[in-house]
């Protein structure tokens, strides 16, 4: 049992190897010349021996390390007989083992956890390479392109050339709307795309979402909602006027007599006739006003964008507003963070919106107390340019603030329904937002975000 220690195994082999040496120089000063001879390869044999036994534990640890390069953690290492110090190695040894085992189970654990979600995901993803070679497609955009498989984007060019010429040419971080027209079925598809690298490959992740039936819905609800305001609009000025027709028909039929006009005519029928015809006068020119308001609506300009500074918008709103706000004794502030901030838009455009934010301020500001406008411009947490207006007037009830950018929804005795809904319109041309959050009697603010 001795024999199995590494370090006596060592120290004996190097005292036989020591004895052997000296038993060698001894027989040559000897007449059997046939003794250093077979002395010398006894030497020679104690230390390839030595050696051999020595590099038994770089076997074992080429070994240990080949199976970690190799991803071999199956196996264990027992280095046995070789005294406290080995054990203590191959505690060591599998330790190392156990834990690369733990982590590779772990990381599996983890990458079929991913890889379910990915698979099972109610969104269609598509992750591929700047030339169009699929790394991988989920199940969901395998069920809505109606594929088993997908090597390269350019197998989508059987369903629309321009789905495969978005998806190759899209920007990180970009929104994109693609019509796809599919035999029998109509799909809007929101593409949204990032980026990222794995082992030097570029990998663009695309996510799709046929919103088409999302879009009917919103263009439904919208229709029905015009619809409401239309109708209102023309009853209020059809009634009256309907109604006022069917009087005069009356009353023209009483003061003629077969075909001829009475002699006795009263002056205050005439009078009223008159007034009467007046008033569906004014009604027809309503409705008229009406009409050609809605075709403005539909008629904006399509945007002149270029790069300016906002301090200059600002600047210039101030001097066009400054006597409006004066004579409301209003207080009225800026603030451009940072002072040199740009913005890519159609500068008369957006004039147009905020002066008409900063007048419906006014309207509501009026008799408050320490009226205060607040025009500030500054970069969101997403990094967009963002303006909003803020205000400390009446404020917009909670059931009144979904409302107020459809067409011709006012709140106002004589407003026309169209501002808000105009600078919704704007921004999108400018693929921006504008939305609004209101605390009433406390404060009103529009942001709009570009």
């Amino acid at each position: 049992m001795i024999f199995k220690n590494f370090r006596i195994n060592i120290i004996i082999r190097i005292l036989l190897l020591a004895a052997a040496v000296f038993l060698f120089f001894y027989a040559l000063n000897t007449d059997f010349r046939i003794v250093p001879i077979l002395v010398g390869i006894v030497i020679i044999s104690l230390i390839f021996s030595l050696i051999r036994y020595v590099d038994r534990t770089n076997r074992d640890l080429t070994s240990f390390l080949e199976s970690i390069r190799f991803s071999e953690f199956t196996r264990s290492f027992q280095i046995e007989g070789m005294g406290s110090s080995f054990n203590e190695l191959n505690r060591a040894f599998n330790d190392v083992i156990s834990d690369f085992q733990k982590v590779r189970s772990e990381k599996e654990e983890h990458f079929h956890y991913l890889q379910s979600i990915v698979q099972n995901i109610d969104v269609s993803i598509i992750a591929y390479r700047k030339d169009g070679t699929v790394e991988m497609i989920n199940k969901a955009a395998k069920k809505l392109f109606q594929i088993h498989s997908l090597k390269n984007i350019k197998g989508l060019e059987q369903l629309s050339n321009e789905l495969v010429n978005t998806l190759l040419n899209i920007s990180p971080g970009e929104n994109t709307l693609v019509k796809v027209q599919d035999q029998d079925d109509i799909l809007q598809l929101a593409i949204y795309a990032t980026e990222f690298k794995i082992k030097e490959k570029l990998i663009i992740l695309a996510t799709i979402n046929n919103i088409q039936n999302v879009l009917e819905e919103q263009e439904t609800e919208a229709w029905q909602k015009l619809i409401r305001v239309l109708t209102h609009e023309i009853m209020n000025s059809i009634t009256p006027i309907a109604s006022l027709s069917s009087t005069l028909e009356i009353m023209l039929k009483g003061i003629t007599e077969g075909g001829n006009l009475k002699e006795d005519l009263d002056l205050n029928t005439v009078l009223e006739i008159q007034q009467a015809l007046q008033t569906i006068n004014k009604r027809s020119t309503g409705l008229l006003h009406f009409v050609n308001t809605y075709r403005n609506l539909t008629r904006i300009p399509k945007p002149n964008f270029k790069i300016f500074p906002v301090k200059d918008l600002f600047k210039n709103i101030h001097l066009l507003m400054e006597e409006e706000i004066s004579e409301s004794k209003i207080n009225f502030v800026t603030r451009i963070d940072p002072d040199i901030l740009m913005v890519s838009a159609d500068e008369q455009l957006i004039e147009q919106v905020i002066i008409n934010l900063i007048r419906n301020s006014i309207h509501a500001l009026d008799n408050r107390p320490n009226p205060t406008i607040e025009l500030k411009a500054f970069y969101n947490k997403r990094g967009r340019v963002t303006m909003q207006v803020a205000d400390n007037g009446t404020g917009i009830l909670s059931e009144v603030l979904d409302k107020i950018f459809i067409p011709f929804f006012t709140t106002k005795q004589s407003g026309s329904g169209i501002g808000l809904s105009l600078s919704r319109q704007i921004l999108r041309l400018h693929n921006g937002t504008i939305s609004a959050h209101s605390i009433p009697d406390k404060e009103t603010v529009f942001t709009m975000t570009f």
